[in-house]
């Protein structure tokens, strides 16, 4: 729950601190009573994570069901909700929210963002794949997308990617190297995909990238 509304977030301790927050030992602590004093939320903040509990204060112990999906208990529902609330709170209030999740997507979407004046588009209901659009032709040149990486190989993990148009003959050369697969979701022939761990370089990925914008400007 936490790392879904908080993916794209980068906390800023000052705001966390004026939000409510107190350093406790290694970590930033805030504590909330909901429900008449009933219930205690519990968050606890350290290295750009948060993570949190719901305290049955009656009991002293853990109100699990919350984190139960598809619960269909109206009241435990509610104070799902009320929890839910309070992390989307801080997120509006003491984070910087990111394009992406990972830092060479983000990285790369501030270069293109300079180079070619183009800000990503979020075309889809989910916020996990972005395109970037030739603001002369229309033509898309880029699409970061968030995928898990068994859909590449055998590897299962979150990771994002990017896929870019090139040259076919280009494009057997990459793909005999680490972190280049034939396109993903696209036409294989003529676009590539690229993992964006740092397996390879910014620089290198943004050479490409201008071949396929280069694509993107003929009719």
């Amino acid at each position: 729950m936490e790392e879904d509304i908080y993916k794209k977030s980068k906390f800023i301790v000052n705001k966390l601190i004026k939000y409510g927050f107190t350093k406790e030992n290694d970590y930033y602590v805030y504590k909330k009573d909901i429900f008449n004093n009933e219930f205690e939320i519990v968050l606890k903040y350290k290295n750009n994570k948060i993570k949190g509990k719901v305290i049955d204060k009656s009991m002293n112990e853990e109100l699990l069901n919350i984190r139960v999906k598809n619960n269909t208990g109206e009241f435990i529902n509610s104070i799902k909700n009320e929890y839910i609330k309070i992390l989307e709170d801080i997120r509006d209030n003491c984070c910087e929210t990111k394009d992406f999740i990972y830092e060479q997507a983000n990285t790369i979407s501030i270069k293109i963002k300079e180079k070619y004046k183009v800000n990503p588009q979020f075309l889809w209901k989910d916020d996990n794949t972005a395109v970037f659009k030739n603001s002369k032709t229309n033509k898309w040149f880029g699409i970061i997308m968030n995928i898990n990486k068994n859909k590449l190989d055998k590897e299962d993990k979150n990771i994002e990617v990017m896929n870019i148009k090139l040259d076919p003959k280009e494009i057997n050369a990459l793909v005999t190297k680490p972190g280049f697969y034939r396109a993903y979701h696209m036409n294989k022939k003529y676009w590539i995909t690229i993992v964006l761990d740092n397996t390879i370089s910014t620089d290198y990925i943004m050479e490409l990238i201008s071949k396929s914008y280069e694509y993107s400007t003929k009719k």
